[in-house]
């Protein structure tokens, strides 16, 4: 975790764009019609050496939509029962206006322009994003619309893994399967992927990192 005092803005660090890790749980792989279950976002702060940590992170359980599709096979992955009692839910556009309207803080705070998607296999967690933000008509959606940074890619490069918990392991970085296909768990597990990734490179293009630093 970064302490505030060593908070340095990350402007200068992804060409303006602030990195915010993000997965979701589902209710199937169709955007349109599946279920949004869950959403987790990691809110990613960078020190005075340009390392960049973990900092806090922002969870919902999701209420499905009226008419969602919920494919009884992804369930059984995720362990997601939708309509559990003791599951404390919010609705779809109560839960993402919160994440929209803190990931949009962290924008200004950052002197960043706007949000970019970090995930494992990103493309499908901004599908549901940009999906659920569309049908619940949620303004300023502060994520770039189609842009990502895909820590499966990442993974293959630094450690020539393509599985989260392969690479997470492999980064040296524990793993427990029982607790794999939350929504928290697996942003967190991919934010630390993402900052070992983006730190080792840090320490072998330090002067570069520094001027970035400096400048903002």
């Amino acid at each position: 975790m970064t302490e505030d005092a060593d908070f340095r803005p990350m402007g200068n660090r992804f060409r303006g764009f602030l990195p915010v890790v993000v997965d979701v749980e589902t209710g199937g792989f169709n955007p349109q019609t599946d279920a949004l279950l869950q959403i987790a976002a990691v809110i990613l702060r960078m020190d005075a050496q340009g390392y960049i940590r973990r900092h806090r992170t922002l969870s919902h359980h999701v209420q499905p939509f009226e008419g969602a599709h919920m494919d009884p096979k992804s369930l059984e992955v995720t362990g997601i029962n939708p309509w559990h009692p003791l599951r404390i839910a919010t609705p779809e556009d109560e839960a993402l206006r919160e994440v929209f309207r803190e990931v949009r803080q962290e924008v200004k705070l950052n002197h960043c322009t706007r949000a970019i998607l970090v995930g494992h296999n990103a493309g499908f967690d901004l599908a549901f994003v940009n999906a659920t933000a569309e049908r619940t008509k949620l303004k300023r959606n502060p994520f770039h619309p189609f842009s990502n940074l895909d820590t499966v890619t990442l993974s293959a490069m630094a450690y020539g893994q393509t599985v989260l918990a392969r690479a997470a392991q492999q980064a040296g970085l524990s793993w427990d399967n029982a607790e794999a296909h939350s929504a928290t768990y697996d942003a967190e597990k991919t934010a630390d992927i993402f900052c070992d990734v983006m730190n080792r490179w840090n320490g072998h293009v330090t002067p570069l990192v520094t001027e970035n630093v400096d400048k903002a």
